[in-house]
């Protein structure tokens, strides 16, 4: 019936109340056998208003059949009350709309996923990590030595949260290496719902802290679609960092479905780490005040154990010289105590720290032997341990803070805690490590003596430190290689270990199964009482991808594992494991060989080789080729393909599109949160031109007019000292390229810029040429300049108008702006002339 209608009865057609009162606003009553049209009619006269009502009273309260009542209930078709006319002849139910309840006698689940870290890391392995939050879970619980990941972050997040193989995720790779295919889209489809939303919807509060990455990278903006946000993927409160990594001193963070800035500075004893523990203990007790008898589900992801490693000097020193005896000696000691442990069974071999035959290895996955390192090197390195052993164990103590949270409030005894890590130890340092990971993304080479200078500030602020790829192999002992690499368990296998006092008799106890992160989903169902639903808000879902591994927490730890075959796909790695075998591709990632069709496949039976020594494809060729029509099958099925090998800058590099088509000229405006690098102006590899409209009032005027990037990569322009400075930092090298005009600025109005003309491209890629600044169409200075390749950042550390956020671009950074007003800037990679853009400029500005 449309709005604003009566329903004539002898003509059967909707038919005008009134014509002539010109009615604005009308709403519609549904009620029982009668439909009621009420409107507000704003020009009528009291007389002629109680006449409307009498005739549409008159017409409107017809009968209506019992099928147009439930057509009109629609969603309410539950409903067992009475509707009448009048509510004293009605009867109301509750049921329809009373939230719906978690089944009796629900756990709380708490999981704590850290990030690159392998399975040799941490001490309930026998690892040199001490982890005595996590060692206290272990011997109350169970802990998993055959479980697995997807080798990389963001894909293996997604499958811990779906329950689906990361490429049905639309997560073939990290939201950075997203591409136009159903498995490279970077967005979890509506065909897989999550399990925060299917455990909102069965009366579960639900929280996300720390750590995101499941964001396509073009939405980590404030202008975003929010859909793939936390808060749109069934959490109802979220803490944390969007991106991949951030600074743990400088964090990058989100409250909800918004940029904040960090509440504290590290110089007042500010750590994400003790963040996230402060704000997940907060949300459990808000809610717990309100809603003491609804079960609650923690997603708790810290930044560690990934770039960049930092941590508070004092638990930095406990370390110190722990590992001075070089990650080849670890691999031996740290096998023995696995074997001793029963987490490796007897007689299990090391494998080589550089397995890949040179021809097909990436130089940038070498490891260099701990006995052909200068005295330098080793001292650096194993500095460089101690920091990233630091890191791991400050965090587990602040996890300890939640955990003995839920002690003391009576709640850990019916918390599931799963407290794992989501690939293998991280091997993105490079063979020398780094004082700035963010070299490894922009292929750039580190260098020995640089970094030497840095060794005492490591794991401060000073430093987004990683270490070299001898500790990726060494932690990850004592399989071969590390993340990225799926076709290995140096990449995938990882901690789990799983504690809930009153659901799992065992008490420190290991188990064997063969499992991986798919299998998380459907444990946690299992193991609460409810089914992932086949169609979700009207979508018809996915399977699920995995099994439950709820059996094992009975189970004795050799029993039979109920999981019959896992696909593996990352980078151009490939593998499959099916019944206790192992089929591998010998292929790296990131080196644009290409030519998959061509590849060596290796064959293990991991249940006898549990670190996949021994190839055995010359004596099992029947096996190997079985294993690999399996693989592609399972990549058909799971929308694997194309896998995609080229090198990291390539795909990180790729024009992704977002809601704003790619533009030569982008205008920015003081006083908004910063721009994401996903979505602002792309200057690498290219010439471009920054202009500011800038109006200075008074004689001390100074601060940032523009910024983008942070201490380890970034441009700014600024004013301090009278004088006009434009910096570009290429990767945190010091000293900064550093452009000062040779004229000071008084008060007025000017048109004040920067140009860069690419003439080249450098050894590794970056991009050589010539910068001039000006004021006005003035050059004050000039000179020549290189810039990265890739991005400043992963992550975080967005363009910035009138200030920079977090970790500032440049050591001589003035600060906020004063002293005047900036009244735009904008940033071109057009290739019109630098004084035609300053034309325009100066005819705004003076229009204003």
């Amino acid at each position: 019936m449309a709005t604003g209608f009566g329903f004539d009865a002898n003509q059967g057609h909707p038919a005008p109340v009134c014509r002539s009162l010109h009615a604005v606003e009308w709403a519609t009553i549904e009620v029982g056998h009668v439909s009621i049209h009420w409107g507000r009619l704003p020009r009528m006269r009291p007389r002629a208003l109680l006449a409307a009502v009498s005739f549409t009273t008159a017409v409107m309260f017809s009968p209506m059949s019992i099928a147009q009542q439930d057509q009109l209930l629609g969603p309410y078709k539950d409903f067992k009350g009475k509707i009448e006319l009048d509510i004293r002849q009605s009867v109301p139910d509750w049921g329809p709309f009373t939230p719906k309840k978690a089944p009796e006698g629900a756990p709380n689940i708490l999981f704590v996923l850290y990030d690159d870290t392998g399975l040799a890391a941490w001490s309930p392995y026998g690892g040199g990590i001490n982890m005595p939050t996590l060692d206290k879970l272990a011997a109350n619980g169970l802990t998993y030595t055959q479980w697995h990941t997807v080798a990389l972050c963001s894909p293996t997040r997604s499958t811990l949260l779906t329950g689906r193989n990361h490429t049905l995720n639309g997560m073939a790779a990290i939201t950075e290496a997203s591409n136009g295919f159903p498995g490279w889209a970077g967005r979890i489809p509506p065909q897989a719902a999550t399990i925060a939303q299917v455990l909102q919807d069965n009366g579960y509060s639900t929280f996300w802290l720390g750590k995101n990455h499941n964001v396509p990278e073009q939405d980590v903006a404030e202008g975003g679609d929010r859909k793939t946000w936390p808060l749109g993927q069934g959490f109802e409160r979220y803490y944390g960092f969007i991106g991949g990594e951030t600074n743990q001193w400088y964090p990058d963070l989100v409250e909800d479905n918004h940029f904040v800035e960090p509440p504290s500075s590290p110089e007042n004893g500010y750590h994400l780490s003790k963040d996230l523990a402060d704000q997940a203990i907060s949300m459990i007790q808000n809610q717990k005040a309100t809603s003491p008898s609804k079960p609650w589900f923690m997603f708790y992801n810290p930044g560690a154990n990934h770039a960049p490693h930092q941590a508070p000097q004092e638990y930095i020193a406990k370390y110190k010289g722990k590992f001075d005896g070089g990650y080849d000696a670890y691999r031996s000691w740290v096998l023995a105590r696995m074997i001793e442990k029963g987490v490796m069974p007897k007689g299990t071999q090391l494998t080589e720290i550089n397995p890949i035959p040179e021809s097909e290895a990436n130089p940038a996955d070498a490891v260099r032997p701990w006995d052909t390192l200068t005295p330098d090197e080793r001292k650096l390195f194993s500095r460089m341990a101690e920091v990233f052993a630091g890191f791991s164990e400050y965090t587990d103590a602040q996890v300890g803070r939640v955990v003995d949270y839920l002690e003391q409030s009576g709640q850990l005894d019916n918390t599931i805690v799963l407290y794992a890590a989501d690939n293998g130890t991280s091997g993105e340092g490079s063979p020398n490590g780094s004082v700035n990971e963010n070299k490894f993304f922009n292929g750039y080479p580190d260098d020995i003596a640089e970094n030497m200078k840095l060794i005492d500030q490591l794991g401060g602020p000073n430093t987004y430190e990683h270490f070299p790829t001898g500790w990726a192999t060494a932690f990850s002992t004592p399989f071969q290689m590390f993340k990225r690499y799926a076709q290995y368990s140096g990449g995938t296998a990882d901690p789990l270990v799983i504690s809930w006092p009153k659901g799992i008799k065992a008490r420190g106890e290991l188990r064997d199964q063969y499992h991986h992160s798919v299998d998380i989903v459907p444990t946690l169902l299992d193991i609460v009482g409810i089914e992932m639903p086949k169609v979700y808000h009207g979508v018809e879902q996915f399977p699920l991808s995995g099994v439950s591994m709820k059996y094992t927490f009975e189970a004795s730890p050799d029993a039979p594992t109920q999981k019959k075959r896992q696909f593996y796909s990352m980078l151009g790695t490939r593998g499959i494991w099916e019944d206790g075998w192992l089929a591998a591709t010998v292929h790296a990632p990131f080196t644009g060989r290409g030519h998959f069709d061509q590849d060596q496949w290796q064959l293990f039976h991991v249940d006898a080789d549990r670190s996949e020594s021994t190839d055995l494809a010359k004596q099992y060729p029947e096996k190997l080729e079985a294993l690999k029509k399996a693989w592609l099958e399972e990549a058909k099925a799971n929308l694997a393909l194309p896998v995609d090998d080229r090198p990291a800058p390539e795909i990180l590099g790729v024009e992704r599109p977002s809601g704003e088509p790619v533009r030569d000229r982008y205008v920015y405006y003081p006083g908004t949160s910063p721009v994401p690098e996903g979505v602002a102006v792309n200057v690498r590899n290219r010439s471009y031109k920054i202009l500011a409209n800038v109006e200075i009032t008074e004689t001390d005027a100074s601060g940032v007019i523009f910024a983008h990037g942070s201490r380890f990569g970034g441009h700014t322009l600024f004013i301090k000292d009278h004088k006009l400075y434009y910096v570009y930092n290429f990767l945190g090298i010091q000293p900064e390229q550093q452009f000062v005009s040779n004229i000071d600025l008084k008060p007025g109005k000017y048109t004040l810029g920067m140009e860069f003309n690419r003439s080249e491209a450098g050894p590794h890629n970056e991009s050589l040429g010539t910068t001039k600044l000006y004021v006005n169409d003035q050059v004050v200075a000039e000179g020549a300049m290189r810039t990265q390749p890739g991005k400043f950042t992963l992550s975080g550390d967005g363009l910035c108008i009138g200030y920079d956020s977090g970790d500032a671009v440049s050591r001589d950074t003035p600060g906020e702006f004063h002293g005047g007003t900036i009244q735009g800037v904008g940033v071109t990679v057009e290739k019109a002339a630098y004084v035609d853009l300053v034309g325009e400029a100066q005819r705004a500005l003076m229009r204003n």
